[in-house]
């Protein structure tokens, strides 16, 4: 893996080695055992890992991209800016379940924005063993912020000195993490100046290559031919790749005179990362030693034994591990464990590799060998299989593995056992040749992480959104389309992908056209096109969207019943393998399903939507002498109607301004919220005091008993004197902005919220409300940030509010309505909110004849 990017967005010569670097510094400041950057990409709303250390990169393909509105801790840290703390397995399955599904393993995590000026680039995250609580990682997750902080300035620094906007749309660097040991064997250490071409090397190197006296690797090309002769053309070009920026992501295997083998990794120096021209290069050549005494006592042993490093590359391999791997030793040897035994990486055994490489403890599995395959293309398993049984013991730099050969047990499940074929035609011996290539299937886990996620999508489009996600990066999809069944016609409910207005002639169509989509849900068949010309030799005369690529038409039908049909498109003429349509079918039962209950929701918030409307008032009661201003924003996670509430009453003489929020969303919290108003509007007819309003209304919740609670606001004011009683019930406290601009928050003394003690006691406030003052009245959904102190959304609402300018009237003043559009128009813009929000202003006009 290169790393580099597809769209030509950044610069391989100065970014890279500044990411490894800053990862690998986080790794050792914070504990870790793996760590990683993500950055933006050059698709909106997705990003990309650039950088994995510690863990190999094929294994945990899944994770290379997310999108940014992902309930996924990535997500949130881009998304929201905070830090995300994770300490151990538990946590994160309380908090992010998704993620938690996919990799159920007991490791902890730490994720903290890259920030740079005001741009945010990416998430430097860092896996870690678990902690007892997140106090134990606070340290560590301080020092993180530092070098996120470091990181983000350079890339900034990088864009201020011309670069394009930094964005990575490749594959990520997989690199080695930093040693907690020396390494075993042999090493010596070397560096090369490219300005003067000379190569430094230390004395253990001469003595590593057996240099004589006299002779010279000061070099590339002597140090090239001392090392490995054969080999050397590839040591010169990763010498001259990594000097403009583009170290090799693995060591270099090469070989010695005597066919041994000898490891060279290359890097280069951080503080070089930024610099111009090539960069000064810096290596080590490792010899294993593997004819060492300890080797050829290990060769003794009955179990086979071999080492990977954490990046999945085989370290050492004993002649048994060899027999039973069936590849000579000098073959396996620097080589990926993927590459040379494919069969033991495969989709049903990866998870297993997964739990030792997190987790760090031991993981015991047994797989299944296959006994004959071929090389030539395409590459099949022959015959049945030999049971193994595998242990995995993790340490911090290396996993050491044993593998034996196991009594047979029950049969396995059919996705473990090699295709039962005969003998080879061309008589190739049991595991001679190079192992068949297999090319697993979309992670098994998706159906469950697809299941999660789209337990929390209520609505059509989230479960469509939700969809496109999960199930189109699984299988390597481009496109997808979802038609939902209404009135025996079927109707789009989201597309991504298509060429635009393609799919505009397939809208409504009956259940008796004969078309893939219509007929996947009649028949309740799937149907696989494995190229663009399949599917129109099977429907003549239907609109092709591609020449090239080939669809999967899935219908959706939950408990018997159609729902819909979904149609995903490649780019690429595809097989469909069995486990793959198998897979495919289970998920579109799933999304199914969904969109049955998505169907149910909208029914339920149409309704709760017409009662919330019917319940918050259509006008404000209105003084001569106040004006006010109302806004409310619904919620748009789960059901998007809530409890919050205002309302402006008249009160004997003056007026009284209310706000409120009812716990919880939905119809119950919209009535509770009716109920309550009603009664503080009962009180407020009535003239009684703030604190005997609190009360009766808290009384009224208790004797209801909805099994919800409340917080309120309750002011009564005075609008010829301008003075204001204030009780409060639990709610965040009121704003209140000065003529002259200046703004106080009016930490009023209050009581505990509705609805939980029933001698709860509100006491009355006075405060003074001057003609051109604002006074504002808000829910905590205006000024609360998950992660983020509401203290802090307080005060930012308390500055938005001193920037809003003057009512109108007074010189470059703004009107009411223009102060509250603008208090809320961050919010209006979040498209993930979570809570619903009110807000409720007023301010008193000057008496008329100060204006003659």
């Amino acid at each position: 893996m290169t790393g580099r990017a597809e769209h030509g967005t950044r610069t391989p010569g100065r970014l890279d080695p500044l990411l490894t670097g800053i990862t690998t510094e986080a790794i050792s400041a914070a504990g870790g055992f793996a760590g990683g950057v993500y950055l933006r990409s050059g698709t909106p709303g997705l990003l990309r890992l650039a950088v994995l250390s510690g863990l190999p990169g094929p294994l945990f393909r899944p994770w290379w991209r997310l999108h940014v509105d992902r309930r996924f801790p990535v997500a949130d840290a881009f998304r929201l800016g905070v830090q995300v703390v994770l300490p151990d397995a538990t946590e994160t399955m309380r908090r992010y379940p998704q993620f938690a599904a996919g990799l159920p393993f007991q490791f902890g995590s730490l994720y903290v924005p890259v920030v740079g000026g005001s741009t945010t680039y990416g998430v430097l995250t860092i896996l870690r063993p678990s902690a007892s609580d997140a106090t134990e990682v606070l340290p560590d997750r301080d020092r993180m912020a530092q070098l996120a902080e470091d990181l983000g300035q350079a890339l900034w620094k990088l864009e201020q000195d011309g670069e394009p906007d930094i964005a990575w749309d490749g594959e990520p660097l997989c690199v080695r993490p930093p040693a907690t040991q020396p390494p075993a064997g042999r090493i010596g250490r070397f560096t090369w100046d490219p300005a003067t071409d000379v190569v430094t090397a230390d004395g253990r190197l001469h003595a590593l290559l057996g240099v004589a006296p006299g002779r010279s690797t000061d070099t590339p090309q002597a140090l090239a031919n001392a090392v490995a002769a054969a080999d050397s053309h590839q040591i010169l070009t990763a010498l001259r790749e990594t000097a403009a920026g583009r170290p090799p992501p693995l060591p270099l295997p090469v070989h010695a005179p005597d066919g041994s083998l000898r490891l060279l990794e290359l890097w280069t120096p951080q503080d070089m990362a930024v610099t111009p021209g090539p960069c000064t290069v810096r290596g080590l050549v490792l010899d294993p030693d593997i004819a060492s005494a300890a080797d050829g006592a290990a060769d003794l042993l009955p179990e086979g034994v071999f080492c990977l490093d954490r990046l999945g590359l085989i370290v050492y391999a004993n002649e048994q591990a060899a027999r039973l791997l069936g590849r000579p030793r000098t073959r396996l040897l620097g080589r990926p464990l993927g590459e040379e035994v494919p069969w033991l990486e495969r989709s049903a055994y990866e998870d297993h590799l997964r739990e030792a490489l997190l987790s760090l403890e031991p993981v015991h599995f047994h797989v299944v060998r296959p006994l004959r395959f071929t090389e030539d293309p395409p590459p099949e398993f022959h015959g049945g299989g030999d049971w193994l049984a595998v242990s995995v013991y993790p340490g911090p730099d290396i996993l050491t593995c044993t593998i034996v050969p196991a009594n047979r047990v029950a049969d396995p499940a059919p996705e473990l056992v090699p295709p039962a074929e005969g003998p080879s035609a061309d008589g190739v011996p049991p595991l001679d040749g190079a192992a068949a290539k297999v090319t697993p299937m979309a992670p098994l886990y998706r159906p469950i992480v697809l299941a999660i996620a789209l337990t929390e999508a209520v609505t059509a489009r989230q479960v469509s959104a939700v969809v496109m996600q999960e199930l189109l990066p699984a299988f390597g999809g481009g496109r997808l389309a979802i038609y939902l069944l209404q009135d025996r016609h079927l109707y789009l409910a989201w597309e991504s992908g298509f060429p635009q207005g393609f799919l505009a002639p397939f809208e409504g169509v009956g259940l008796d056209a004969r078309l893939p989509g219509v007929e996947t849900l009649t028949s309740g068949r799937p149907l696989f096109f494995e190229s663009m010309q399949q599917l129109a030799t099977a429907y003549p005369g239907v609109p092709l969207d591609a020449t090239e690529g080939s669809r999967a038409f899935l219908p959706l039908i939950a408990s018997g019943r159609p729902v819909g049909s979904c149609i995903l498109g490649f780019d690429r003429p595809r097989g469909f393998s069995t486990e793959e349509r198998t897979v495919l079918t289970a998920l579109a039962g799933l999304i199914a399903h969904a969109m049955e209950k998505a169907q149910r929701y909208d029914t339920e918030a149409a309704l709760a939507r017409g009662l919330q409307q019917a319940l918050l008032p259509r006008r404000l009661s209105a003084h001569p002498r106040v004006e006010t201003v109302g806004r409310y924003l619904p919620g748009t996670q789960g059901m998007d109607v809530g409890g919050d509430w205002y309302d402006v009453v008249e009160s004997g003489d003056g007026l009284a301004l209310v706000i409120g929020d009812v716990q919880g969303h939905g119809v119950q919290a919209a009535a509770t919220m009716g109920q309550l108003r009603s009664a503080v509007r009962a009180f407020a007819l009535g003239d009684r005091p703030p604190d005997e309003v609190m009360s009766g209304t808290n009384h009224l919740l208790i004797d209801l008993d909805p099994g919800l609670f409340a917080s309120c606001c309750y002011i009564r004011l005075d609008p010829l004197t301008g003075l204001a009683k204030v009780a409060r019930a639990g709610h965040p406290p009121p704003i209140l902005r000065l003529p002259d601009g200046r703004t106080h928050v009016l930490e009023i003394p209050g009581g505990v919220v509705l609805g939980v003690d029933p001698h709860a006691h509100y006491p009355v406030t006075e405060l003074q409300l001057d003609p051109g003052a604002i006074l504002a009245l808000y829910t905590d959904g205006l000024v609360e940030t998950p992660g983020v102190d509401i203290d802090e959304g307080i005060t930012a609402l308390r500055v938005a509010l001193a920037r809003a300018g003057s009512p109108a009237g007074r010189p470059g003043g703004r009107s009411l309505a223009g102060v509250a559009d603008r208090l809320t128009a961050k919010a209006r813009h979040v498209a993930d909110r979570p809570d619903d929000i009110a807000l409720l202003l007023a301010t008193r006009r000057p008496q008329p004849d100060r204006d003659r």
